[in-house]
This record gives structure tokens, C-alpha cells and sequence, in this order.
């Protein structure tokens, strides 16, 4: 009895003692966490009032520059507040609602003048050029018409010249998803109005140039319509754009469905190599010869309207500090025209180059040779045919090469020439033996997108057993980009 009542006069007190520290200890430890949590939270408000004084300022900044005259300087944005004004509660109060409101209303505009919107909901660019082309041309004018002359007529007639915009260029460029292997896509679409005929009220859209694009970090494929891919490089013009620069004198370039594939070998930072390969559609030209006979020319009425053609390109490129660049890249073609059911083999072997020994000088080029090179857009006597059974595959040589000088950065100079030589063994009278076309031009940036081009160029045909002729061709250009 003595024992229980010790037990209720000591020991109960201690014990209550110790659990109300306990439940002291315990509340104590939950005031310093809520109070943690509320000094982050005063960071970040302060951090808000801190980010709407940024807003505020560089609004009010904006609309002051709006309102002054140019040369006036500009006004002093409010200087946002010290750590120690807002620790004491001096800063400002978050901004309006309608002040929110409104820099919304900018940045959805701002975003509506970037982007156009597609029905996939991925990002779609327009792109272009408003084109105006005024000429003039000699008495020569041949084929490509009176815009882009490429060959000189047999005949002289009257001087011609005009003003087109048949050349402006409309394209969509777009950024798709990501698909397997990290595989990124995009494309492209450009289109002009080169179509119909040279009457201001019958030009037609024409599909230039569209692809599918799938780039991973060193393999590439692409399916679509392009130049071959032995031939993708390309004088600077603004005179000739309907058609590639120097067609039909040395420059391949008709836009046709094809696919290629990419692999890409880095050789260390300043140096790399690409091998590409394609399967091009060719497209076979009607028989071009003046000098055939009746039973050629119905030889030559069953030549089959396109074949497939097998192309690569193998690129080793180096580079040293910043602009300084060189590319090499030998290439080859191979496919076969089928003419009254015989087989015209055509077969090319390529070289094109880059070189950029400083920023401001480039040269480019491309030369080949090989025979039957009408189908991918040269000369377009890929063939003769003497008789229905002795069709023969004319042999060609030809190459352009350019010098480009970035005078300023508004500035650019231009310089390049073409030509394609035929063997004449393989040709009949009045068949084209050589085509040159050299040409110069400077292109001035009148603004960010406002480009003036004034061009001049001569070609010079040659026709087997017959006199050469000779046109002059002059553009003046204004080209708007978009």
C-alpha cells in the first residue's frame, strides 16, 4: 500500500511530465517546418512583385519608344526596388488585371505573325519570293523562253523584252514529330508559276521542288521531288529561276520524284565524310534531232517516257576556323533509255566541289561526262537514231563553275559560266555540237528582305554543220522575300 501510494506521487508526475515535452518537442518541430514553408513562399511572391516590376518597365520602355522621334534617347526604365525596400514592405503591388490581359494580347499576336498553323498542330513556315523580272533579249531567242533563255535559235528574229513575275516562288517548310531512334521529320514544298504560257492572265502553278525528310544524328532518308543528287549545287541568279541557272551548258537539273539515303562518317571535329545514294526517276525526252528520217522518227515515237535511274555521291569535306570550308564530291549516274525496244545505256560520272578559302570569296562547280545525259535535264539529244536498228547514245561533256565575292553584307558579285559539248561522231546535221552561256551579276540587299539584282548574260550555240548563234540576255530584278 505504502509502494502504490510512492508510485502515485512520484513517478505519475515525472511521466507526465515527460509527455508533455514530448508533445512540446513535437509542436516545436512543426512550427520551424510550417515556418520554412512560409518564408519559400515569401521568396516567391517576392520573386513575382521582382518580375512584374520587369514587365511594367520594359512596357512602359516600349511605349515610350513608340511615342518619341527616332533620334530622341530613349527613356530610363523604373529602377526595380532593393532587397531592403522589400524586405520593409515597399514593393509594388502585382500588376492590373488589364495590364495581364494585354501582354497576353501581344504575345498571341506575336506568335500569329511567326507561325502558321497547321491541322496536325506542328509548326508550318511560309516562305518565298515575290519576283519581278524585267528584259531584254537579242534576236536569237531559243529555247526556255523569253525570261530564261537557255539556247540560242537557228534563225534570228525581232529583239524581244517584256517584264514578268512568272518566277516568284511560293514555299511551306514543316517541322514534324519525333518518330523512333530519335528520328526527327520535316519537309518542304515550293511552287512557282512558270506554267501555261507567257500571257499575264494564263500562268499556272507548277511544283517545283517537295520533300519528306528524316534526319537522325548520321543517317538521313528523303522522299520527294529535287534536282539529282549528282547535281545539287547551283549558280546565284535572280534572272533565271523559272529554270535552274546555266541549263542545258553544263548544269543537270531537272526536278524529279526520287528517294535517297544518307549516312554521314564524322572524321574528327574539322573534318567529315558523307556517302549518299538515290534511286531518280528520269525523264526521257522526245526525239530532238533535225536531221532524222521517217522511219527514225517512228523509232523514236516509242522511246519509254521514264526509267529508273540509280545515282550516289560520296562528299569529304574540311573545315578551318570559323569560315573557311572545302567540299569534294565525285559522283555517277546510271539508268537506260528503252527505244523501240532497244536499250540505250546512260552512264555519267560526276565531280562537284565548294570552296570557301575566306568568308567573303566561294567558289563552286560541277563537271561531268559519260553519255545519254537528256534524262536527267542536259541537252536534250540524249540519243541519235541513224536507222530503227542503230540507235546510238550521244557522249557528253560538260561543267559550270561560279566565283562569288560578299563585297558588304548588302553587297554580292557574281560570275559564272557553263557548257556541254556533244560528240559529233554521234550526231546529225544541224544537232546542237556545243552550247556555252557565261554570265555576270550583283545583288544588292535594299533591305532585310528586299533584294535588286541586275544581270547580263550571252549564250552561244553551236549546231553541227551549221553556223553558231549567239543571244544577249538583261534582267533587272527585284525580289521580295517572305
Amino acid at each position: 500500500m505504502v509502494l502504490k501510494t510512492f508510485l502515485n506521487i512520484f513517478i505519475v508526475p515525472v511521466g507526465l511530465l515527460a509527455q508533455n515535452a514530448g508533445v512540446q518537442g513535437s509542436a516545436l518541430r512543426d512550427k520551424t517546418d510550417l515556418q520554412i514553408v512560409l518564408d519559400r513562399l515569401d521568396r516567391l511572391e517576392q520573386e513575382n512583385r521582382d518580375l512584374a516590376v520587369e514587365v511594367r518597365a520594359l512596357r512602359s520602355e516600349l511605349a515610350a519608344s513608340r511615342n518619341s522621334p527616332m533620334n530622341a534617347p530613349a527613356a530610363a526604365p523604373p529602377v526595380a526596388p532593393s532587397q531592403e525596400q522589400s524586405a520593409a514592405g515597399a514593393s509594388p503591388a502585382t500588376p492590373p488585371l488589364d495590364e495581364r490581359v494585354a501582354v497576353v494580347e501581344q504575345r498571341v499576336e506575336d506568335q500569329s505573325q511567326t507561325k502558321v498553323e497547321s491541322s496536325q498542330k506542328f509548326l508550318l513556315t511560309l516562305s518565298g519570293m515575290t519576283l519581278f523580272n524585267a528584259f531584254l533579249n537579242g534576236r536569237a531567242v531559243g529555247s526556255g523562253g523569253t525570261e530564261d533563255p537557255t539556247i540560242a535559235a537557228e534563225t534570228n528574229g525581232p529583239a524581244v523584252g517584256g517584264a514578268t513575275l512568272r518566277q516568284s516562288v511560293v514555299g511551306l517548310k514543316f517541322q514534324g514529330p519525333q518518330i523512333f531512334g530519335g528520328g526527327l521529320v520535316s519537309g518542304s514544298l515550293y511552287m512557282d508559276f512558270f506554267g501555261g504560257t507567257t500571257s499575264s492572265l494564263d500562268h499556272l502553278v507548277r511544283l517545283r521542288v517537295a520533300r519528306i525528310d528524316i534526319d537522325w544524328k548520321n543517317t538521313s532518308v528523303m522522299v520527294g521531288q529535287d534536282k539529282p543528287l549528282i547535281s545539287q549545287r547551283e549558280p546565284n541568279s535572280l534572272a533565271q529561276v523559272g529554270v535552274s541557272p546555266l541549263t542545258d551548258a553544263g548544269n543537270p537539273w531537272l526536278w524529279q520524284p526520287q528517294t535517297r539515303v544518307e549516312q554521314r562518317f564524322p572524321l574528327g571535329d574539322q573534318s567529315g565524310f558523307r556517302a549518299q545514294l538515290s534511286l531518280y526517276q528520269t525523264s526521257e525526252p522526245g526525239y530532238d534531232s533535225r536531221g532524222g528520217t521517217a522511219s527514225a522518227t517512228l523509232a523514236a515515237s516509242l522511246v519509254s517516257p521514264s526509267r529508273p535511274g540509280l545515282e550516289g555521291r560520296f562528299e569529304l569535306w574540311r573545315k578551318w576556323g570559323e569560315n573557311a570550308r572545302v567540299e569534294v564530291a565525285p559522283g555517277f549516274h546510271v539508268s537506260d533509255s528503252h527505244v523501240a525496244g532497244i536499250t540505250v545505256p546512260s552512264r555519267l560520272f560526276t565531280f562537284d566541289w565548294m570552296a570557301r578559302p575566306i568568308q567573303k570569296l566561294q567558289f563552286t562547280g560541277l563537271l561531268f561526262q559519260g553519255q545519254n545525259d537528256a534524262g536527267i535535264g542536259a541537252l536534250p539529244q540524249g540519243f541519235t537514231v541513224f536507222n530503227p536498228t542503230r540507235i546510238v547514245p550521244v557522249g557528253a561533256l560538260g561543267g559550270w563553275g561560279q566565283l562569288s565575292y560578299l563585297a558588304t553584307k548588302r553587297v554580292s558579285f557574281n560570275v559564272y559560266a557553263g557548257e556541254e559539248r556533244n560528240n559529233a561522231t554521234d550526231l546529225l546535221m544541224n544537232d546542237i555540237h556545243r552550247n556555252l552561256m557565261y554570265a555576270g551579276n550583283v545583288i544588292y540587299r535594299l533591305g532585310p528582305n528586299v533584294l535588286l539584282g541586275l544581270e547580263t548574260s550571252q549564250v552561244r550555240t553551236d549546231y553541227f554543220l551549221a553556223p553558231f548563234k549567239l543571244n544577249n540576255h538583261c534582267d533587272l530584278a527585284i525580289g521580295y522575300l517572305f
